[in-house]
């Protein structure tokens, strides 16, 4: 379970970092600002759920976490100015990047015994924190807040994961199934432009 929960926190950190590029990529910002946008992306909802859980923020412990998000935000910049890409391609790395996160958030607050419906919270407060503050620091309204499912694919998937591992799934497993349907549910959202109902005060 350690060694899992390490590989697919590292993967998320990675995607995260280059969904902060991408983001930030539409806007004229230099190398620091693109490197700076992609550190918080990647680090801050793990960094939130550790200030929570009162455990050592992952990075500080583990600074691999930290060079991995430097080295994908920096490749990602150099491609970036070599090739030209879709300006929506940053959606498909983020919903990756969600369900990652939550699942990896999830798995870090159950091991810490905390109830399991904190552990999903836990798990949404990773999976889109570092995607709120990358979206404030490029001037745009949070995708958590407006569009497409976000938070509640997120929310989804970390029920999915805990009732799995209740039903006796080995925690890879579920893993893996929850993570799928974050993503499928993200992307189908994305596709589809399924909505939450917005609020709407009546004249």
């Amino acid at each position: 379970m350690g060694e899992l929960v390490y590989i697919i926190g590292m993967s998320a950190v990675a995607v995260s970092a280059i969904t902060g590029v991408l983001e930030a990529g539409r806007k004229p910002i230099d190398l620091f600002g693109v490197v700076l946008v992609a550190l918080t992306s990647a680090l801050g909802g793990g960094t939130m759920r550790d200030l929570l859980l009162e455990r050592p923020v992952f990075w500080v412990a583990d600074q691999t976490y930290l060079v991995a998000a430097i080295g994908a935000g920096v490749a990602t910049f150099v491609l970036v100015r070599l090739a030209r890409l879709p300006v929506n391609l940053f959606l498909v790395p983020d919903a990756l990047g969600l369900a990652l996160f939550t699942i990896i958030g999830t798995q870090v607050a159950l091991g810490h015994e905390v109830p399991w419906f904190v552990a999903s919270f836990l798990g949404v407060v990773t999976g889109v924190f570092g995607g709120v503050l990358r979206d404030i620091l490029c001037n745009e309204v949070p995708l958590v807040f407006t569009g497409e499912l976000y938070a509640t694919a997120s929310w989804a998937g970390a029920i999915v994961f805990i009732a799995l591992l209740h039903a006796g799934i080995a925690a890879s497993l579920a893993s893996l199934l929850a993570m799928a349907a974050i993503f499928l549910t993200r992307i189908a959202a994305i596709h589809w432009h399924l909505t939450l109902p917005s609020f709407a005060a009546k004249a």
